[in-house]
């Protein structure tokens, strides 16, 4: 068998894929083409389905079906797959980051991507080869719930970080032993979605597709990521699954992409049982096969599905040959005929969870909290200095911090979605172990200074979960999560609470969402705090005491008063393991405040949806009852001093379309401590041939700033990227009268202006 010239290591990777395809029969084409979840066992998948890939396989499961695999006829290895987001997600003991949206607050893609990097390296030790990461989806209503997978609302900023989780995944190549396959998802607009209701019809125009949504997918495609995953939703009443236009005109067609599809879970059995568009798998089958797909993820009646369209005339057996063909040839470069990346013990005790994974999540981090509002009572007690342990060191009197709040102690929000005890893996159902996750209540505990006083107080909780009144198990078999009703308000822990809070110097009361109202199927109809935390807070204001709320939750929420008046608001986005100490860091001064919000924070859920790029022509600038002005604008994050912006100054007023503007701008620091400051670019075409945004991020650079110094910041942005869609749908910069628009934020009240002329 040796011989046979698709096992000849020496041939062109081509000639190995067309001699295997000339091989395999039918059943084994098909059964290439399914990726099926090794849940309930893998011997009948690869024996009975001879299936191409699985995932969601426990450790003990990616062993044994890689051995199946390797004793089959033709010795076809499997693609091992799984939700490796933020880290190794469901590998016990694993470096887990913060979720999308918290690397996203770093607004810093040299960061994002050594995540990936570090990720690939765990999970390659592992056996596993494909990640379904990264999330391009634009948020754009916060009741969608999986805001947390995404890098927030701007399509510049989505395009800049899912390239570095690419760079990051794939390495140097997939002949590099430590890169896993990057996946992008999910392709296309699939976030646009109907009262944020989860896979709903999105209502989104082909030129809408073009003009934001579609560009961070076309830039990761040009730059090589090798597979891509479909939406769930339709448009225009066409799924992405049979989406022609998208899948072959644009995606194959237009760029020219030569990469791997995969549906989304189940994408084509939905066609036959939820959207009801294919009367029968055998008529789905055939129709995704003439559509493109590659990789069909859970839907186990494509293998009868497929083979009967064939026997029926409805698809030919070479019909097939184009997805296998993709297939195999992503399992010949990952050179896993030669070297299948069976799990290596030896590897794993290595690289998975060592010091210096450690070390860059907790930067990371860091640099994901934002501080929103800060009425100087941060940092606390002034700002102290790290002692030789590690723990902050002061002169001044003893304090005493009262650390209140559910989410002040709970390790399975601070992961968020995708990890561990959130529901994906049962094989970890209690989630990672408890000591290797720092909650902000560790993390005070570990690193307060001696003789302070911390105490905790739970105050309120979140939500309540009971069975799905609709059944136990959606049409599909996959079971139904429990539905989350909102916890009562407990007067004794709220009395508990703030009998801390009275005796304390500073009160952290720390809130949010839980892992039951994030995730698939979990979009909420609320942005506000659930349960007794609003309660809780008005209390805890009630006090007098300096109050400082930390937001830790998987997307902005609506906060109330109490909150909004506090001394200090901190917006945690699942910050991950190491998350707690990065917050009692930033609270007790240790390190600087530097991140700054991917996405807009809503005054009230009747705003949706809420982002800065709005298109312009609406009448007026408010509800009649409500401001539509955010709470928190994308961009916005303060720092520990003050850094202000002077002397814009364009230094190319008159530009050409293959040209770059080139500006500059004056940053002073006028306090006393240092600032990385995120100095961001946006544009203004001030008038177009149709509606367009009023500005967009076009550049943004992160300069570091010493107390009391002035610095020349220099801007570049390509003209080329001054762009809009016109009513014919195709991308053109349009000569006339531009503006720049430099500052730390999106808000209007914060950009210094200047202008500039485009020539044609």
């Amino acid at each position: 068998m040796s011989s046979l010239p698709y096992l000849d290591p020496t041939l062109p990777t081509e000639q190995r894929v067309a001699d295997l395809v000339g091989r395999m029969t039918l059943p084994e084409k098909v059964g290439q083409m399914l990726q099926l979840t090794a849940r309930d066992g893998v011997r009948h998948l690869v024996e009975e389905f001879h299936v191409g890939s699985i995932l969601h396989g426990s450790p003990e499961r990616v062993r044994e079906a890689a051995d199946l695999a390797g004793r089959t006829r033709l010795g076809i290895p499997l693609l091992v797959a799984e939700d490796c987001i933020h880290g190794h997600s469901f590998w016990t003991g694993a470096t887990i980051f913060p979720t999308q949206l918290g690397m996203a607050a770093t607004w810093d893609a040299a960061l994002i991507e050594q995540v990936a990097r570090i990720t690939a390296v765990e999970v390659a030790a592992t056996g596993v080869h494909w990640t379904f990461s990264p999330v391009l989806c634009i948020a754009r209503d916060l009741r969608w719930g999986r805001v947390s997978e995404t890098f927030g609302e701007d399509p510049f900023l989505i395009g800049e970080f899912a390239s570095a989780m690419v760079r990051g995944y794939q390495g140097g190549g997939l002949d590099d032993p430590t890169a896993i396959l990057a996946c992008a998802k999910h392709f296309a607009g699939y976030s646009e979605t109907q009262g944020g209701r989860d896979a709903s019809e999105a209502d989104i125009s082909r030129r809408k597709l073009r003009s934001w949504f579609l560009p961070p997918f076309e830039r990761v495609a040009r730059e090589g990521c090798r597979t891509f995953m479909l939406g769930y939703q339709s448009m225009d009443g066409v799924p992405v699954t049979v989406n022609d236009w998208l899948l072959n005109e644009v995606l194959r067609g237009e760029w020219d992409y030569r990469g791997t599809l995969v549906t989304d879970w189940d994408n084509v059995g939905r066609m036959v049982w939820e959207q009801h568009i294919f009367p029968d798998f055998t008529a789905a089958s055939a129709a995704a096969v003439k559509a493109g797909n590659d990789m069909v993820m859970t839907t186990p009646d494509f293998f009868d599905g497929a083979q009967d369209a064939v026997a029926k005339g409805l698809l030919e057996e070479s019909d097939l040959d184009a997805a296998v063909t993709r297939i195999l040839t992503l399992k010949f470069e990952l050179g896993l005929f030669e070297n299948p990346r069976h799990p290596d013990a030896a590897r794993q005790a290595e690289v998975i969870g060592i010091a210096a994974h450690a070390e860059v999540n907790l930067e990371v981090a860091r640099r994901s909290l934002v501080l929103l509002r800060n009425d100087g009572t941060l940092p606390l007690a002034g700002g102290l200095t790290a002692g030789p342990d590690g723990r902050a060191a002061t002169d001044g009197p003893a304090r005493t911090i009262a650390i209140v709040g559910p989410n002040a102690d709970d390790p399975h929000t601070q992961l968020g979605d995708w990890a561990g005890a959130s529901g994906q893996a049962e094989w970890l159902p209690d989630g990672h172990p408890r000591e290797m996750i720092t909650t902000v209540l560790d993390g005070l505990r570990e690193i307060a200074p001696d003789g302070w006083t911390v105490t905790h107080a739970r105050g309120a909780d979140i939500v309540v979960t009971g069975p799905d009144p609709e059944g136990e198990f959606f049409p599909d078999g996959q079971p139904r999560p429990d539905v989350a009703l909102p916890a009562a308000v407990d007067e004794a822990l709220i009395a508990a609470a703030v009998a801390d809070a009275s005796r304390a110097d500073y009160v952290v009361a720390v809130v949010g969402d839980r892992i039951e109202l994030v995730g698939e199927y979990r979009s909420t109809a609320t942005l506000e705090l659930v349960g007794g935390q609003v309660a809780l807070l008005d209390a805890l204001a009630a006090t007098g005491k300096p109050l400082i709320v930390v937001l830790l939750s998987s997307k902005p929420l609506v906060l109330p008063p109490s909150a909004l008046n506090a001394a200090a608001i901190v917006y945690a986005a699942n910050p991950g393991m190491r998350g707690g100490r990065a917050v009692a860091e930033l609270l007790l001064g240790l390190i600087e405040p530097t991140g700054r919000l991917p996405i807009s924070f809503a005054r009230h859920a009747g705003q949706q949806p809420t982002y800065y790029n709005q298109v312009r022509g609406q009448h007026g600038h408010r509800y009649a009852d409500l401001t539509q002005a955010p709470a928190f604008a994308f961009g916005q994050g303060l720092s520990y001093t003050t850094v202000e912006y002077s002397g814009l100054r364009v230094l190319t007023p008159t530009v050409g379309t293959s040209d770059t503007v080139r500006a500059q701008v004056q940053l002073r620091n006028t306090g006393a401590r240092p600032a990385v400051e995120t100095v961001q670019v946006y544009v203004s075409d001030t008038v177009t041939s149709v509606t367009w945004a009023e500005q967009e991020l076009k550049a943004y650079r992160q300069v570091t700033v010493a107390p009391g110094e002035t610095c020349l910041v220099e801007l570049e942005v390509p003209v080329s990227a001054c762009s809009i869609v016109d009513a014919r749908g195709a991308r053109v910069v349009e000569p006339g009268e531009f503006e720049l628009r430099v500052g730390p934020s999106s808000r209007v009240e914060d950009l210094q202006r200047a202008g500039f002329t485009v020539v044609v």
